[in-house]
């Protein structure tokens, strides 16, 4: 078994983050995205979509996509129950990791992608009034994402999941994004603090 790994990009880093949780240690294959070795093909024969990461299992399995691979391992070790536990817990999990990404993590990659400069030839066209337009989208859902944390600790609930760490990872984006995080979320900024300190969050 090993992972195709690009190293700081936010999906890659999902994935080191959900096994560091995990305590599961897999040979990671680094691969330079900023020299564009993701289009190369050791990558592009495994996943002709040239995205990271990429699981190849012992048996030649391929397995893309961030959440498909940590859903994966989920099976695999249980425990800790990173998508939840019981039919509710795991559809609550489901619902707010799906809120992350559509609503946070999506808004703050496409500013990036299409309004950072040393993006310019991976997104084509460029299109910096939709990367504009994203940013009050992001920090709406951050007002939202506010009230809820409110009367809990983690965005799904009592326990930490999955969603938070796409929540944590999103917030992280933000800053190449250029987008701040209002110092008035007071509840966000306390949930983030909290999930960026875990010693999972450096992996």
């Amino acid at each position: 078994m090993k992972l195709f790994d690009g190293g700081k990009a936010p999906n890659p880093r999902r994935v080191r983050v959900f096994l560091a949780e995990k305590g599961i240690d897999v040979p990671l294959v680094p691969v330079d995205m900023g020299a564009m070795e993701h289009r190369g093909e050791a990558v592009t024969s495994r996943n002709p979509l040239r995205r990271l990461p990429v699981l190849e299992l012992d048996d030649g399995t391929i397995i893309t996509e961030s959440i498909a691979i940590c859903r994966y391992f989920e099976e695999l070790q249980p425990k800790p129950a990173l998508f939840g536990q019981g039919a509710v817990g795991k559809a609550l999990v489901e619902m707010w990791q799906r809120r992350m990404e559509l609503n946070l993590m999506f808004c703050v990659a496409q500013a990036f992608r299409h309004t950072h400069p040393a993006m310019r030839e991976w997104e084509v066209p460029q299109l910096p009034e939709w990367g504009e337009a994203n940013k009050p989208k992001a920090v709406e859902f951050l007002r939202f994402l506010d009230g809820e944390l409110a009367n809990r600790e983690f965005v799904a609930g009592d326990s930490y999941s999955v969603a938070d760490i796409t929540g944590m990872i999103a917030v992280d984006f933000m800053k190449p994004a250029r987008i701040q995080v209002p110092d008035e979320f007071g509840n966000v900024l306390r949930w983030y603090r909290s999930v960026a300190s875990r010693p999972s969050a450096a992996a």
